[in-house]
């Protein structure tokens, strides 16, 4: 079983699970926003846990292969964030990364939206901009806040 287990958990697989896993919440996030089944799913722990298990085994098989540090040429300038991309198991960290935090803010703004009562249309194009291109999504959102809020607040 544990053999089996650790055939089907490939760098590959992984990413392709992680990708197309998140699809639901995102899909979640956007039509049925307010809906229970949306607030125990997305706005729990749960999709966080299930990327940080995916990260941690990635990190712990990173750690294995003995080329933890090569992470550190990140702050070494584009150069070394290029080699960093090549080597395919720190990029599935990335990427990880990536999935976890964008989902995140998606969410937040979801919750943030039924808190000011914005109008779903004006917050589903936020959402799905965040899954695309996160902080073009957040600086959208943000305007259509302060609009509807009626308040500039810089630390919410």
């Amino acid at each position: 079983m544990i053999n089996t287990l650790q055939d089907l958990l490939t760098f590959e697989n992984i990413y392709l699970f992680a990708n197309w896993g998140v699809v639901p919440f995102w899909l979640l996030l956007i039509f049925i926003p307010s809906h229970p089944i949306t607030k125990f799913f997305c706005h729990s722990v749960i999709p966080f846990l299930l990327l940080g298990a995916a990260y941690v085994f990635v990190s712990y098989q990173i750690f294995l292969e003995e080329n933890i540090l090569e992470g550190f040429k990140l702050y070494l300038g584009l150069d070394g964030l290029n080699e960093i991309y090549t080597n395919n198991s720190l990029m599935l960290v990335f990427w990880l990364h990536f999935l976890a935090v964008s989902l995140f803010t998606g969410a937040w703004i979801v919750r943030d939206c039924l808190k000011y009562m914005i109008p779903k249309i004006l917050s589903i194009p936020c959402v799905v901009i965040t899954y695309f291109a996160g902080p073009v999504g957040i600086i959208i959102y943000w305007f259509i806040r302060v609009f509807y809020a009626r308040k500039i607040n810089l630390n919410d």
